[in-house]
């Protein structure tokens, strides 16, 4: 099962309420995916030559006062979703030296990926997602099928600076795919089959594709049955298999666009009653960013 939203300001009033708006169409979809929970969000913006990271710790007493003195000493100013005055490789080597216990969900200058195990409600309600306000975001709910319900097993999935996936399928191929990108320098953290996807389109994009090139080489490459979206610093993308196996909806009017797996999470959106609806075709990327390609 599983379920993914995304949603794409293109409004002011939709940009003060975006986090309180995926909240809404991720609860619509909890059904789908009960075993957990997590969103992607693009906001405030890091200042040039600064790392944003998100961080996970499995200690809920985690001391990230702590943490946030020893890296304003190493590296500069920081702040709570870490805003560090650093580069992204030298700050993420320093965190995997240091703080071997902490993963790194994502790091960019504007993404922050947040994910928990757990109910979809317990979620929306933990990360208080009415109070964000952030230009756009993915979010997904996950009903596992290829590996532990953990918060690593979560989806977001980050894929590069800026760059997060949300899947809905199961690849049939992941094994294969994983030891072929380890070999390229590729390292995964879970057995997760959305996990290799992810790192796919990484080694792709470092490969010098476009995102949209990525994703096309995806249904050469990929095997098995898949929705995908993609986060982007400007935007996101979305792609699904040949044969289109898993459901997808896609809605744009003059404040938004707008995917989700079922139309009932598009449908609590404001204005949704009058949106151009449609199913996305299979093999065809689309994507929305500040200037918008179809």
């Amino acid at each position: 099962m599983c379920g993914i939203v995304g949603l794409f300001s293109k409004s002011a009033s939709i940009n003060e309420h975006l986090g309180e708006h995926l909240g809404d169409m991720l609860l619509e979809l909890s059904d789908r995916g009960p075993d957990s929970a997590g969103v992607a969000l693009y906001r405030n913006p890091a200042p040039a030559g600064s790392t944003k990271l998100s961080l996970h710790s499995a200690d809920p007493d985690y001391d990230w006062e702590a943490l946030e003195v020893e890296l304003d000493n190493r590296f500069g100013a920081s702040h709570a979703v870490f805003v560090v005055d650093a580069e992204p490789q030298p700050l993420q080597h320093w965190l995997h030296e240091r703080r071997p216990e902490l993963r790194v969900m994502s790091a960019g200058s504007s993404l922050e990926i947040y994910k928990e195990a757990g109910s979809p409600r317990e979620f929306v309600k933990r990360f208080a997602l009415d109070n964000v306000q952030a230009s756009h975001g993915l979010g997904h709910t996950r009903m596992a099928t290829e590996s532990a319900v953990t918060t690593d097993g979560s989806h977001p999935f980050w894929t590069g600076l800026d760059l997060c996936l949300v899947h809905n399928g199961s690849l049939s191929n992941h094994n294969w795919v994983r030891t072929r990108l380890r070999r390229e320098g590729i390292e995964f953290e879970t057995e997760n089959d959305s996990e290799v996807a992810a790192g796919y389109l990484t080694w792709r994009l470092a490969e010098g594709d476009s995102l949209e090139q990525a994703l096309e080489s995806c249904l050469g490459e990929l095997d098995g049955f898949y929705t995908f979206a993609v986060g982007t610093a400007d935007g996101f993308a979305v792609l699904r298999d040949p044969i289109a196996c898993k459901p997808a909806v896609m809605a744009e009017t003059d404040d938004w666009v707008a995917m989700a797996s079922e139309y009932r999470a598009i449908a609590v959106l404001p204005g949704a009653a009058d949106a151009n609806v449609w199913e996305p075709a299979p093999a065809t990327v689309y994507s929305w960013d500040r200037q918008p390609v179809a």
